[in-house]
């Protein structure tokens, strides 16, 4: 069985993703016990000791409010934290022992791609975050890297992002690649 590494995956939106996954997949829940995401050398400890794998789902994240004026440097520095270092640091160490295929999935925000005033920090941070999955894309042939951007994370949003990335890790969507799937949920 496949092993996917889960980031993020005793929060709220975890909880749906995780059991999802397991239908197929071998999920390996990354904890904050096993690794520090802003401690490179923890987190490549802890892939290292889980060997290769098929796919990092990479689902911390946070939010605050404020406008640009609005938003202090405490508030700027957690959101590009939370929000964009954990999932360089856990790509940069999943890479190397990510399988030939094998997948990235990042949960960034719908925010990333319909700016709103008033949340400043927060759609920085996730638009950074959609153009590091694309550029993880560009330059790892063999790994399909995806952008999932849900709106507010109601609970049936949570299950549409989890059945989303169940395909985005599946052979069906193996030429998808570089790509943010906005998910706005029912209209």
């Amino acid at each position: 069985m496949k092993t996917v590494v889960i980031t993020g995956g005793t929060g709220s939106l975890g909880s749906v993703v995780v059991p999802r996954l397991a239908r197929d997949y071998r999920c390996v829940t990354l904890t904050h016990a096993m690794a520090d995401l802003q401690d490179e050398t923890s987190t490549r400890n802890a892939f290292a000791n889980i060997g290769e794998i098929y796919a990092l789902v990479h689902l911390v994240g946070g939010f605050a409010p404020g406008s640009v004026a609005e938003t202090g440097m405490d508030t700027w520095s957690q959101m590009l934290s939370l929000n964009l270092t954990g999932a360089f640091v856990a790509a940069r160490a999943a890479l190397p022992h990510l399988s030939r295929p094998g997948r990235i999935v990042a949960v960034s925000s719908i925010a990333a791609i319909e700016k709103t005033a008033g949340i400043a920090a927060y759609a920085v941070s996730k638009s950074a975050l959609v153009t590091l999955i694309e550029l993880i894309a560009k330059e790892n042939p063999g790994i399909s890297a995806n952008v999932v951007a849900p709106a507010t994370l109601t609970p049936e949003l949570r299950e549409q992002v989890a059945e989303t990335i169940a395909f985005l890790l599946s052979d069906a969507a193996a030429n998808i690649t570089g790509t943010v799937l906005p998910l706005r949920g029912a209209p």
